[in-house]
């Protein structure tokens, strides 16, 4: 219900047509961000002038002049203004027009953590001054669309994205190096991001890439840095962590729509990992939003 009622706050009737929304970061738009959130699109958050607290999953940043954040569909987050003033743009953009293509496919082997790198960006004057000019080009359009500028925007976004990642790319230039195994890696990603509510051993996703439990683990280590086992549990909890977030889902219905035989194998499994239940979970994750 809140996300409906906030895609309804934030477009007008021509937004239909668009797949795309461009907004000022005043305070109206701070407050209606406030309450933790997960939507089914892409948020761009560009702080102009102040200072802003987001809270993404359980990481959180400050945004400031020069830092851009990229929140991808289904991450859990929620914004606070630290400072009185604060000043920016909003971008909402639809997953399957702007970034099936780019994000997911073409860019997979590029940085492959590139949901988490995007969250907090830091850009050099220069780069963020382009940045903001590229998003003042969206804006032009978004304010005064047509079917030939409605291309030109997606171009737009697409540079704006492209740089964002080259950026990144120097920030963090092993992540954007080629190995050999790679790509079993980003495969292995996508076949957990798929399967992992109804599978959840190592064997059955080494015989989906047609390789050993041996050797996917050798492949997770040296990639994410853990066991392929505890990659797949920890894709499990960020699931139950996000669930978590919304009151009107009950543990029960977290449990079987995770694949868990009862919300008692629910509250072992976090326990097991976590040292706690997932009420205390629930509280922690609450708290950390609210502070």
């Amino acid at each position: 219900m809140e996300r409906l009622q906030l895609k309804q706050q934030l477009k007008k009737i021509e937004d239909e047509k668009l797949s795309f929304r461009v907004f000022d970061l005043d305070a109206e738009h701070i407050h209606a961000y406030t309450a933790p959130h997960q939507k089914d699109h892409f948020c761009i958050l560009v702080v102009q002038s102040g200072d802003l607290k987001l809270q993404i999953e359980d990481r959180q940043y400050i945004l400031n002049s020069s830092r851009i954040s990229v929140i991808f569909p289904n991450q859990v987050h929620a914004i606070q203004a630290i400072t009185e003033q604060v000043t920016g743009k909003i971008i909402l953009f639809e997953e399957v027009l702007f970034c099936s293509d780019i994000l997911k496919n073409e860019l997979s082997p590029y940085n492959i953590n590139l949901s988490t790198q995007l969250n907090n960006t830091v850009l050099s004057a220069g780069e963020f001054a382009e940045s903001i000019h590229t998003i003042q080009l969206i804006k032009n359009i978004y304010e005064h669309p047509s079917l030939v500028r409605k291309e030109e925007a997606r171009f737009y976004i697409k540079i704006f994205l492209l740089k964002l990642i080259e950026s990144v790319h120097g920030q963090h230039p092993v992540l954007g190096h080629k190995t050999a195994d790679q790509h079993l890696y980003i495969e292995f990603k996508k076949l957990l991001h798929e399967n992992y509510k109804e599978q959840r051993s190592v064997q059955y996703y080494a015989d989906q890439l047609y390789i050993t439990p041996k050797r996917l683990n050798a492949i997770t280590k040296k990639h994410c840095g853990d066991t392929a086992i505890n990659t797949i549990h920890n894709r499990i909890l960020t699931e139950i962590k996000r669930q978590l977030m919304f009151a009107d889902i009950t543990h029960k219905e977290i449990a079987f729509d995770l694949g868990f035989n009862s919300p008692a194998a629910l509250n072992k499994f976090v326990k097991a990992k976590l040292n706690e239940t997932p009420t205390q979970l629930q509280n922690e994750l609450a708290q950390m939003y609210n502070t």
